[in-house]
């Protein structure tokens, strides 16, 4: 049975792909903050909780050692923590807001998935899905007949800009390791307050689509729920 762990899992996206996997037959572990809300969570969907703090190293640490003690491996790992920062007027937006925004959306991919390496490298198909953003993408942010180009907030759209381009970098690094990128879309989760137009049933279909894809796909692509997409 394929083994997958999810960061940030205890609601919105996280959640609902958790539930998605669990009923395709992964054994889920459900990463989440809160002890309280990822152990209600998981028992909600028949999953596994395991705390992680994708800010702090030694947490990560925890959360590896707790899966390698139970699972003895990974097969996917799916970075989906993340956070929007606040929403100001981007002249008052200062370095600490950008670090918080950073620390959690890229950063904690860079901890988490540094960590989970050696799990990850016990499958016969290790696969990775980094949860982007198309408000990360030039292209997109520029295109007015975008949703992404009327909203303007710096830290967020900078911070899912380098994990694309960090994506990129692993999928040229880790060439036994199945790198992407899922954009989820404009989804209707608490990172927007809930006025996106899609459910997060629709927001998951990249996200379920690239982990459970199977062996002979490519690395280092930008995939949204109607397909692969430009980097942009």
């Amino acid at each position: 049975m394929t083994i997958t762990f999810i960061t940030g899992a205890n609601k919105g996206l996280g959640y609902e792909t958790a539930r998605r996997l669990v009923e395709q037959g992964h054994i889920v572990l459900l990463g989440a903050r809160d002890p309280e809300l990822g152990r209600a969570a998981a028992d909600a969907l028949g999953a596994r909780f395991v705390q992680v703090d994708v800010t702090d190293d030694a947490s990560v640490a925890a959360a590896v050692k707790d899966v390698e003690e139970h699972e003895g491996s990974v097969d996917v790992l799916i970075n989906n923590a993340g956070v929007a920062g606040p929403y100001a007027d981007a002249a008052d937006l200062t370095a600490e807001d950008f670090h918080a925004v950073f620390d959690v959306n890229v950063l904690g991919v860079v901890r988490t998935t540094t960590a989970f390496l050696p799990l990850l490298r016990r499958s016969s198909d290790p696969v990775i899905v980094n949860v982007g953003s198309g408000m990360g993408s030039l292209e997109l942010t520029h295109d007015p007949s975008r949703p992404e180009s009327s909203m303007v907030a710096p830290a967020y759209t900078s911070s899912k800009a380098a994990l694309t381009m960090l994506t990129t970098q692993y999928a040229k690094a880790f060439n036994d390791i199945r790198i992407n990128v899922a954009d989820p879309g404009y989804t209707a989760t608490d990172l927007n307050a809930n006025s996106g137009p899609q459910t997060v049933t629709e927001g998951t279909d990249a996200v379920v689509m690239l982990a459970t894809e199977g062996p002979g796909h490519g690395s280092g692509r930008f995939v949204d729920r109607h397909g692969e997409t430009s980097w942009g």
